[in-house]
């Protein structure tokens, strides 16, 4: 292409890790001209080699964010548009390979320069296009498949604070999720992060059927915003193109927003709140919306970790990603809280998908563990407890070290048949108020223990 053979030298300033160019005689060819998002090449004197994308265009002057900074290079240096916003590749072949921000493999296989190249920009699809979520994905995590269903297509975020061990959970998600492809994207990951997601994937035997986009800590700052890019637009093409169930891992989406932040305060873009750009909105709905059922396809399904600093979830980030995704998880005390997670389409497969009494046992177990929380103030505060009371707090007790712990690995019926059996310990089948004809179907009477 011709963009390719034109170099151009007039820098006009470097701040920060932006370069500002201005072009000369930009009319003589429309086809030269930068677009929005294209990538570009800077080349020194002394033989450094840069790659940058076009941020802003102001008339003739073109703003370029360098991926490696801007360290090293002078107004001398050259600048080569490529012509192309920023491809990922995409076949068969990136199965079980790890790539870096810029989907460069990393991992020391082959460079897969031959395989095909497809753009990371694109399009939400149409939501009168897609197909009604009706499938569930079994995680083998009681807390989710029992009480909020992740389902195909759903964009859902685990809210969390430091310390909690979300990447842990979040790596056994992915190996335990039934879905055909887990495509992993990493924010700006501590080495140690990076390495027990890589080793936790291969140990399981899941890492042939895995893609990992990662960004550590170290790298540069604008690679960050390209690699959900990068991993949701693979994941799109295998379920379009190989009608593949895809389950999309990220991790941690704030620190996506802080890297818009960023950049944006080096862009000289005015704050909205608390630093964060005004478009944090949009931004973060334009990756949640991949999720998506295709209709004669397969399916993307989006779970991402999103950590809340200082615990607070009216911090920007968690704030507008409750009103763009289906629901979240809640993780605290290493366990999901059932009263702060929801999956708002739960109810397209609880009863339908599941076992009849799915919907039953569910309410009834968060009924009485809600009577469990009550029990235990008043026991805190001194009062008298009836029968009843020291039932609910035996009732709390097993109910966190069956179900909340997520450490907790059991499958959808196993979790039901555990239920009834923990509601046999603590309670006669008079006090569940539930369908009779369920209760004397699934309630183990013949194990019921005495009431302590």
């Amino acid at each position: 292409m011709i963009e390719n053979m034109v170099r151009h030298h007039n820098i006009k300033s470097i701040v920060g890790n932006i370069i500002t160019i201005r072009l000369a005689n930009m009319d003589i060819l429309d086809e030269i001209t930068p677009r929005f998002g294209d990538l570009a090449k800077i080349e020194d004197e002394n033989g450094l080699h840069s790659l940058a994308q076009v941020i802003k265009i102001d008339g003739n002057d073109i703003a370029l964010q360098i991926f490696s900074g801007t360290q090293g290079i002078s107004t001398h240096a050259s600048v080569r548009f490529l012509g192309h916003s920023m491809r990922v590749t995409y076949s068969n072949n990136i199965l079980g390979r790890l790539f870096n921000g810029v989907g460069e493999p990393m991992d020391g296989g082959s460079s897969l320069q031959p395989d095909p190249k497809v753009a990371i920009e694109s399009a939400s699809v149409n939501p009168m296009r897609r197909v009604m979520a009706s499938k569930m994905i079994r995680t083998n995590v009681p807390m989710i498949d029992l009480f909020n269903c992740l389902v195909e297509s759903q964009k859902i975020p685990i809210f969390s604070i430091s310390g909690e061990p979300y990447n842990a959970f979040l790596a056994r998600i992915g190996i335990q999720a039934d879905a055909d492809i887990v495509v992993f994207a990493g924010l700006g990951l501590i080495f140690d992060d990076f390495y027990f997601f890589r080793s936790q994937f291969e140990q399981a035997g899941v890492f042939a059927r895995t893609v990992m986009f990662t960004n550590l800590a170290s790298d540069p700052i604008v690679e960050r915003l390209l690699v959900p890019d990068m991993a949701l637009t693979v994941a799109e093409r295998f379920a379009v193109e190989e009608g593949k169930r895809v389950l999309v891992l990220m991790t941690d989406m704030t620190a996506y927003a802080d890297a818009m932040k960023e950049v944006g305060v080096s862009m000289e873009h005015v704050p909205s709140n608390r630093g964060y750009m005004g478009d944090l909105y949009s931004q973060l709905a334009k990756r949640y919306e991949k999720a998506c059922d295709y209709h004669g396809a397969g399916s993307v399904t989006i779970l991402s970790v999103t950590t809340m600093p200082g615990n607070d979830v009216t911090h920007p980030v968690p704030d507008n990603t409750g009103y763009i995704t289906e629901g979240q998880f809640y993780l605290h005390d290493r366990m999901l809280d059932p009263f702060g997670s929801l999956s708002r389409l739960k109810q397209h497969v609880i009863g339908k998908v599941t076992r009849e009494d799915h919907a039953q046992i569910m309410n009834t177990m968060i009924r009485f563990y809600s009577g469990a929380n009550d029990a235990e103030q008043k026991q805190a505060m001194a009062f008298d407890l009836s029968e009843h009371d020291h039932n609910l707090l035996r009732f709390g007790r097993l109910f966190r070290e069956r179900f909340m712990d997520i450490n907790v690995s059991i499958s959808l019926e196993d979790a039901l048949d555990l239920c009834w059996q923990t509601l046999a310990e603590c309670f006669d089948d008079s006090e569940l108020l539930m369908k009779q004809s369920l209760i004397d179907k699934y309630y183990p009477r013949h194990e019921q223990t005495a009431i302590q």
